[in-house]
């Protein structure tokens, strides 16, 4: 039986393999919506959680503004 973190790097793997190339925005998205935490995305991506915890509000304002539009 796999451990979870054994479980959870492979999860890693594999989905930043799906969105090579995307913005760390998108990465930290996905990522966050995985289940990882700003830390663990922050170390992933190797950036700090203030750009992951930012990347993702923005994404979330975003989000709100779309639909208050359509």
């Amino acid at each position: 039986m796999i451990d979870d973190n054994r479980t959870e790097k492979i999860l890693a793997i594999l989905l930043l393999n799906s969105i090579k190339g995307s913005p760390t925005g998108e990465k930290a998205h996905q990522l966050s919506l995985a289940g990882f935490t700003n830390i663990e995305i922050a170390d992933l991506l190797e950036t700090t959680t203030g750009h992951v915890a930012q990347s993702l509000y923005e994404r979330k304002k975003k989000g709100k503004a779309k639909k208050k539009k359509g």
